[in-house]
């Protein structure tokens, strides 16, 4: 797989800075369904919605936006960013994925996490309690669910499943990405488990996280799996503009308010100062804020660091309006990505020629 870059989105309803009111949701899911389509047009490889389930979010059903999204889209993947596996149901989250990748013509992807909005646990009636059980024992089905049908299957924390016949089936094995925020234990069942790392690094030195990277590809090497299965994707926030003083201009007032609006659970909002902002633009911090060279720079740093598959920006977080928000997605489609693309294809390629 080539090197990958892409965009995600929580679909937040965060008031504006100015106005003070919130984008009406049927407002904020078009918007998303016209970045998806400006991302495929301008050439990017993935486009990701998250889940949440609070009015302050617009998006509490992926597949369903997703779907939209494939209708209006042509090549472009499309992922939840995450699927909140803990207090869903596997049966459910394999056949609404399969049917997206049926729609899709084959574009449908995973990425599956335990959740760091907590929400969705007693709205659908689970313990908070067996957080880390409820993920483990679901992520074994829905891997089961993936590799064969009919199913027969026993949990301890949900009904057994005797000689299911699960529907639709995906023409090919639908791709199922582990999301983690840096936990350990984390990095490690994903390794083991030879399933591809969504690594959230959403401030602080991106350098930091280099031993969970380590970590996870020595667990799947120590399980038998093969280097080119350990795929690794970098997710951190950020915006593109024509100059850095734009790109920090346009896009603070929202990332600002986002922060403090939708940052984890209601009422535990983050202050984000400009200054504070403006230091995760720099080359230790962790987003991908600034000009076209200044992204690319920070991109290709990473890759030194990682050595990743795949890139996705948090963009635009807190809503920056629609306008300044698709142009900061032509902008990397069209300016950022080739040369990433090719930077990174020249190094493998001389890696290779080394390793010969």
């Amino acid at each position: 797989m080539a090197f990958e870059l892409g965009i995600y989105h929580f679909g937040e309803l965060t008031p504006d800075p100015t106005t003070h009111q919130p984008p009406a949701p049927g407002t904020r899911l078009r918007e998303l369904v016209e970045q998806a389509r400006t991302a495929d047009e301008a050439g990017l490889d993935i486009f990701a919605v998250g889940e949440h389930h609070r009015t302050d979010f617009a998006v509490s059903s992926p597949a369903v936006l997703l779907a939209a999204m494939a209708e209006n889209t042509r090549t472009i993947k499309l992922s939840s960013a995450v699927t909140v596996l803990s207090s869903d149901d596997p049966v459910r989250v394999f056949q609404q994925f399969a049917t997206l990748d049926l729609l899709s013509g084959g574009r449908a992807e995973i990425i599956a996490g335990r959740g760091s909005y907590i929400e969705s646990f007693p709205v659908f009636g689970y313990d908070l309690n067996e957080y880390s059980e409820l993920f483990a024992e679901k992520l074994d089905l829905l891997l089961k669910l993936r590799e064969e049908n009919p199913v027969t299957w026993r949990g301890s924390l949900r009904p057994p499943l005797m000689n299911a016949d699960i529907t639709p089936r995906p023409d090919r094995e639908l791709p199922v990405w582990v999301a983690v925020g840096g936990t350990p234990a984390s990095v490690v069942r994903a390794g083991r488990l030879g399933l591809p790392l969504s690594l959230a690094i959403i401030g602080g030195s991106y350098r930091q996280f280099a031993p969970f990277v380590d970590l996870y590809r020595k667990a799947g090497a120590e399980a038998g799996h093969a280097p080119e299965k350990l795929k690794v994707s970098v997710n951190s926030p950020g915006f593109v503009a024509a100059t850095h003083q734009e790109a920090v201009e346009v896009s603070h007032p929202y990332f600002q308010a986002g922060w403090m609006a939708n940052h984890h659970q209601r009422g535990q909002g983050v202050p984000m100062p400009k200054m504070a902002y403006e230091a995760q633009a720099t080359p230790a911090g962790a987003f991908f804020l600034g000009s076209v060279q200044e992204v690319t720079d920070k991109i290709m740093a990473q890759y030194e660091v990682f050595g990743h598959d795949r890139m996705m920006i948090q963009l635009g977080f807190g809503n920056v309006p629609q306008r300044e928000a698709l142009k900061s997605i032509e902008l990397l489609g069209a300016e950022v990505a080739p040369v990433v693309r090719k930077e990174i294809a020249s190094l493998e390629a001389s890696a290779a020629r080394v390793t010969a």
